[in-house]
């Protein structure tokens, strides 16, 4: 079982930017399919961000375009999640995951389409 572990969550002022990274031991992440959610208590998991193998292409959720960025770092064992500008919509746990067949198109949104879960990182906005 592959333990995905996040870091780099916080609070930040609105406007303001944060970098999230996630890792594991003892597995290369390089065979994965990763990306990012975010859940809010008592609504469903958002899809934030996902990125292929090799990360040649990156699909990223409606609310976060062009203010998030993600990226690998296959040598470094690393996933990360810039965010910038930062609203208080995007107060969120934030999870890192990883999929072991890459989503058909339009399934990238879908948390089925992901095998592994981290445990969370809580990202705080304040107004």
């Amino acid at each position: 079982q592959m333990r995905l572990v996040e870091s780099g969550g916080g609070l930040v002022q609105t406007g303001g930017s944060l970098r999230l990274s996630c890792g594991t031991s003892g597995r290369t992440l390089s065979v994965y399919v990763m990306g990012w959610f975010r859940q809010v208590p008592g609504k469903e998991r958002e899809f934030v961000g996902g990125i292929t193998r090799t990360g040649d292409s990156t699909y990223y959720g409606n609310s976060v375009k062009d203010r998030f960025i993600i990226s690998r770092d296959n040598a470094k064992n690393t996933v990360d999640l810039q965010m910038n500008s930062l609203k208080p919509e995007d107060t969120a746990a934030y999870y890192c995951v990883a999929a072991v067949v890459r989503p058909r198109d339009g399934n990238w949104e879908s948390a089925s389409s992901y095998d592994y879960w981290g445990q969370g990182t809580q990202v705080t906005v304040s107004a």
